[in-house]
């Protein structure tokens, strides 16, 4: 493919995309910020919180293993298991392709995989989760998602929901929400996020 002339329009979905990076490189900074106890506070005051959707025995959360100053899930995570939950990581395919969703038990080894990220191994079985809980870097009220720019959770929740429905949780700090994130048709939409502040219903 040549080069584009500096001259030829810009495609809207370049547009976005830089547009994302962007705002994406500002909300990491801001939560790059906070301090690491505000950061577990945070953490538990979201697993605290009534559920925001009834989970149960026989659900299966497809959570994610926190890295850098994401918030972690893992306060919420044990709140699902003592509720009778099933959990599962996601396992990555390689970049245009779906997430793969494998289980996982509190105490059980991970394998580490690319960019530093813990997964499941080949040994564990492959589930369909019901509940997503989303890592992002930013997000606005309509439930729209800036993440890390490689569109895999946009791809799993297509094809998740095209058989059956499913619940995006995104998972965040309160200053990592901004006005507007610029979307897209192939973006697809959180349910809920949960911040240490509130429960944050998109739908």
């Amino acid at each position: 493919m040549s080069p584009r002339h500096p001259n030829d329009p810009v495609h809207p979905n370049d547009q976005v995309a830089a547009a994302k990076a962007a705002l994406r490189r500002a909300a990491l900074d801001r939560r790059d910020e906070l301090a690491a106890e505000d950061r577990a506070a945070a953490a538990e005051a979201i697993a605290a919180r009534p559920l925001p959707v009834p989970v149960g025995a026989g659900t299966v959360v497809s959570a994610y293993m926190a890295i850098h100053s994401e918030i972690d899930p893992a306060p919420l995570m044990r709140r699902f298991v003592e509720n009778g939950a099933g959990l599962a990581l996601p396992v990555v395919q390689g970049r245009g392709k779906p997430l793969l969703f494998r289980a996982w038990a509190p105490g059980v080894p991970l394998t580490t995989a690319g960019f530093g990220l813990l997964e499941p191994g080949p040994e564990a079985p492959i589930v369909v989760p019901d509940v997503l809980l989303v890592p992002l870097a930013a997000f606005d009220r309509a439930g729209h998602r800036i993440g890390y720019g490689a569109g895999h959770y946009d791809m799993t929740l297509a094809a998740l929901r095209a058989e059956r429905p499913v619940v995006a949780i995104g998972l965040a700090y309160a200053s990592q929400e901004i006005v507007r994130v610029p979307a897209n048709e192939r973006d697809a939409r959180l349910d809920l996020v949960l911040t240490e502040a509130e429960i944050i219903d998109c739908r």
